[in-house]
């Protein structure tokens, strides 16, 4: 017993006062007592003992600890509330205090912390808010200091909003004072623990097993892929799904601001974009990470999301030899990702005519696949599109498949169902080519996918 105390530390008796319950959670003299028993804790611990044991372990005597503490302190607990004060001390000693139960809940999707005061999160597509809070904004920097200083990354007054992850991959957003007016913001968007994959998707109602026989053949007969969609609407859970038909033999390399992708193949080189140091040096963007990658001998790659210039390198590598790459891009229809790419490309600062911009994007993107979060919160495929050349300075798309909405049910949720236009795409004979069948019955124009 008492591994974690240092045989040198003093037990001091805090003043007589009347004695307190803590009462709720979200209660400021619960969160008071909360903090200062972590404080006291620090105090006392062995905190290099800490790393050779295992969590029962700790808990079994930082709660003999913390009864110690209650003792001195005059507090009087319950068991079951010794408990859960243990569990959040813990939680706060070891893990991110508050967003602890928050991160284990596999319910929540997303996290977001509007200052000290109010979370909210966001389950199956719904924002509802929780009682958790966190002491005041300074208790509310240290844990985003925590999360971001895991990854390399630092937030201050010189840089003050980072993009961070956290060690299964979860997004991390954080903005502090002075551009957050009412405190710090925080927002995690999780990820699962169980990669989810086309199977998954077909399950939720994302997309019918037909569609996801098509995207796994798109992916096996080396199609350029661009996954379109809004904030939240799921283009990196498609883009992971859909990356398992990758062969195992080939190699992949990843390019992301924050690591989120999940592939699961062995042969995948995993790179990172390197923000700007405290003297606003060293910063490494993703268009230099995309030039390395062709140097790499990649079979394919593959960009988390593309947001400036590196746009042009993308298409670039997508035309020269890497077949089968893909990336995703915010935008509302397959029309205007296109647009976005072109814009892109003059972000890039090459000077390059508008024509001769087109017919990049033209002849490096085959599939652009368009993905919404619909108004009951739910995630769809919502439309197929191939590109299939250029007319004049036109670039030229054909739609595939489309997910068509009816209405709504009694429950308020989106009714609908997946359609083939009746357009035989172009890729079929790439298909063909690399053993992959698909029947011609999947495009006829009455066929309703689902």
């Amino acid at each position: 017993m008492w591994q974690i105390k240092r045989s040198n530390a003093s037990s001091q008796q805090t003043e007589d006062g009347p004695e307190r319950r803590p009462g709720s959670k979200a209660a400021p003299e619960y969160l008071g007592l909360k903090i200062e028993l972590h404080r006291r804790l620090l105090e006392v611990i062995n905190l290099q003992a800490l790393e050779t044991m295992t969590r029962p372990q700790i808990e079994v005597e930082v709660g003999e600890i913390v009864h110690e503490q209650l003792a001195l302190q005059k507090h009087a607990l319950n068991q079951a509330e010794r408990r859960a004060l243990v569990a959040e001390i813990l939680d706060e000693l070891l893990g991110l205090g508050p967003l602890e139960p928050l991160l284990q809940d596999e319910s929540i999707n997303d996290i977001l912390v509007n200052g000290h005061e109010v979370i909210f999160v966001e389950r199956k597509g719904k924002l509802e808010r929780v009682d958790s809070r966190f002491k005041d904004d300074k208790h509310l920097i240290r844990i985003i200091q925590k999360i971001v200083s895991g990854v390399g990354r630092r937030v201050d007054e010189q840089s003050p909003y980072v993009d961070a992850r956290l060690a299964d991959g979860s997004r991390v957003n954080a903005v502090i004072p002075p551009l957050a007016i009412d405190g710090p913001l925080l927002s995690i968007r999780k990820f699962s623990k169980k990669p989810i994959d086309m199977a998954k998707l077909v399950e939720l109602g994302s997309l019918p097993q037909a569609l996801a026989d098509v995207l796994a053949a798109i992916v096996v007969a080396r199609r350029n892929v661009l996954i379109s969609g809004g904030t939240g609407a799921g283009k990196t859970t498609l883009l992971n799904a859909m990356s398992a038909h990758i062969a195992h033999e080939e190699r992949i390399v990843t390019i992301e601001d924050s690591a989120e992708l999940q592939l699961q193949q062995v042969h995948v080189a995993r790179m990172e974009t390197r923000p700007s140091n405290i003297e606003g040096k060293g910063e490494i963007g993703q268009r230099e990470l995309v030039k390395n990658a062709l140097r790499m001998r990649p079979d394919r790659i593959i960009v988390g999301e593309v947001r400036a210039g590196e746009a042009f390198d993308m298409l670039q590598a997508m035309n020269t030899g890497h077949d089968g790459s893909m990336t995703t891009v915010h935008a509302n229809t397959p029309r205007d990702a296109l647009a976005r790419i072109e814009q892109m490309i003059g972000m890039s600062g090459v000077d390059m005519p508008a024509r001769s911009a087109r017919a990049q994007i033209a002849s490096a993107i085959n599939v652009v696949i368009q993905v919404a979060r619909l108004a009951d919160g739910s995630r769809r495929i919502t439309s197929v599109s191939e590109v299939t050349g250029m007319e004049s300075d036109v670039v030229t798309m054909q739609e595939i498949f489309r997910f068509r909405i009816r209405g709504r049910d009694e429950q308020n949720r989106v009714i609908g169902h997946f359609e083939a236009t009746g357009i035989r795409p172009r890729f079929l004979e790439q298909m063909f080519a690399h053993g992959v069948d698909l029947p011609m019955s999947l495009f006829r124009p009455d066929l309703r996918l689902d």
